[in-house]
């Protein structure tokens, strides 16, 4: 398992099979995403834009609209508060 020690400042020093492991390098960008209370994920987040085409594409799967997505944000907004 690896492991890191938190500085005064906040900071800390990715191990270097977790940086391996993520594909990261310096100045590439990491996201920390909550998957339950007090549990996260690392993500890298280096990623262009167009390597996500086609991610979620599922045959027979209807395309969602602007307006369904814009209604899912809202949705997921008012839950939040």
């Amino acid at each position: 398992m690896a492991a890191a020690t938190l500085t005064s400042k906040g900071q800390i020093t990715i191990p270097v099979q977790v940086r391996t492991a993520l594909g990261v390098d310096a100045g590439d960008r990491i996201e920390f995403v909550e998957i339950e209370k007090g549990q996260f994920a690392i993500v890298a987040a280096t990623r262009s834009v167009q390597e996500l085409n086609g991610l979620f594409h599922r045959k027979g799967r209807k395309p969602v609209s602007i307006e369904e997505m814009n209604a899912a944000i809202a949705m997921g907004a008012s839950r939040s508060r």
